[in-house]
């Protein structure tokens, strides 16, 4: 051991300091936690991470504490500290009872000291903490308010040495702004290992748990979860729920293929192009970028001459989904043009596809896992882009159709 000693400061060098090369690196075993909810575990790339530390934001009342309730029953028999800073021992029993989740393995804390909640994490070793919510917890060494950012940056980080130390894993349970945005210093972020988001409407039964930062597995994945009056339920077909109220043969409907992860998803994009009247056509959007819709109109109507400067265009993605991927593109611009034209393009089957500022119809990724999930799904056609179907051979019981441009496609929907 090397002792550095200067004027201000004291440094100690010790062998673990010491660089090495990367490939005499010991990595030893990496275990994780299966929690026994295949939506979860699958987000999270196979199950919880030993000594990881995972932050969980979302609107108030989208169902962060139902899901970390939750988590006695699915982790049964191993021990979770259950730290609450906003609501009593009481009221967190009365939710697990409901939930069929108070189990003798979940030991309930209701604190917001973070140096008493240290010492009751020593004293319990449990193997999965929640931390519900961090914006609630202070440091008495710090003079701020709890909630400010140095409150939450010095808990975080008390938190995220003791979840090393003790090779658990830790659950934090953050606020968000009006923005949407997670509440709280930037760096909240930055020192996790990972950061699940979950969307969905209030008022829709659905909700979309997304991990966005994984340092343990891929960002792509999705859990899709359905709110009960007994919590969150998985859902391990998504696509025949979102599909299971569409209504065939209804105007300015189409059915996408968008991938979310390694999982193919159907989904309803909905389209109502009306006679303005402002002086100025509205464009609202949702579940689908409103630039990527306005880039989409404009090709519509400089490529394929669709007047839709003196109309209203509202699109939705129905089920309270987000159609963040190019694929999706085909199936809007059809869907468009569905509404104005008053003309089913159930005949279309599922679009799939990017459009290009030329109107051409680009190459997607993943194409046999999509047309199999719309095969399984009694889908009998469907349209794609002709770069796709080079050397591929499509499943025996649908129909494909390649197209280059979204020319081709109107003139399908227009026949």
């Amino acid at each position: 051991m090397v002792e550095e000693k200067g004027a201000n400061r004291r440094h100690i060098i010790t062998p673990a300091s010491i660089p090495q090369p990367i490939d005499e690196v010991e990595i030893g075993e990496m275990p994780r936690i299966a929690t026994g909810s295949l939506e979860l575990d699958r987000l999270m790339g196979g199950g919880i991470m030993r000594g990881s530390i995972i932050l969980v934001a979302g609107d108030p009342g989208i169902g962060k504490s139902t899901l970390m309730t939750e988590l006695g029953r699915y982790l049964d028999p191993l021990t979770v500290l259950y730290v609450s800073g906003e609501e009593s021992a009481r009221q967190v029993k009365l939710r697990a009872q409901r939930l069929d989740a108070a189990s003798s393995n979940v030991l309930l804390l209701a604190e917001t000291n973070t140096e008493a909640i240290l010492g009751a994490i020593e004293d319990s070793v449990p193997d999965v903490i929640v931390i519900d919510s961090i914006q609630t917890l202070f440091d008495p060494n710090v003079s701020s308010a709890p909630g400010s950012i140095t409150q939450i940056r010095e808990s975080a980080a008390a938190l995220m040495r003791i979840t090393k130390q003790m090779n658990a894993a830790t659950f934090l349970i953050g606020h968000v702004t009006r923005s949407g945005s997670i509440a709280g210093p930037r760096v909240l972020e930055h020192l996790v290992d990972t950061v699940l988001y979950f969307e969905g409407d209030r008022n829709h039964g659905y909700r979309i748990l997304r991990a966005v930062k994984n340092r343990f597995g891929s960002t792509n994945e999705i859990g899709v979860f359905e709110m009960s009056s007994t919590g969150l339920k998985e859902v391990s077909n998504p696509s025949e729920i979102f599909l299971s109220e569409r209504q065939y043969g209804a105007t300015g409907s189409c059915v996408i293929c968008a991938m979310e992860g390694t999982r193919p998803l159907l989904i309803e994009v909905q389209a109502l192009v009306s006679r303005t009247s402002y002086g100025t056509p509205q464009r609202a959007s949702t579940g689908f970028d409103p630039k990527r819709l306005q880039l989409l109109l404009a090709v519509l109507e400089k490529r394929e001459g669709l007047g839709l400067g003196g109309h209203d265009v509202f699109l939705n993605v129905a089920g309270g989904m987000r159609a963040e991927e190019p694929a999706a593109d085909l199936g809007v611009a059809i869907a468009i043009a569905s509404s104005l034209h008053d003309i089913s393009a159930d005949q279309c089957g599922v679009l799939i596809g990017e459009v290009g500022l030329g109107g051409e119809v680009r190459g997607v990724s993943r194409l046999e896992l999509r047309l199999k999930e719309c095969e399984k799904l009694g889908f009998e056609s469907a349209v794609v882009p002709a770069r796709n179907l080079q050397g591929f051979i499509p499943p025996h019981n649908i129909r494909v159709a390649g197209v280059q441009t979204v020319s081709e496609v109107l003139e399908l929907l227009l026949s």
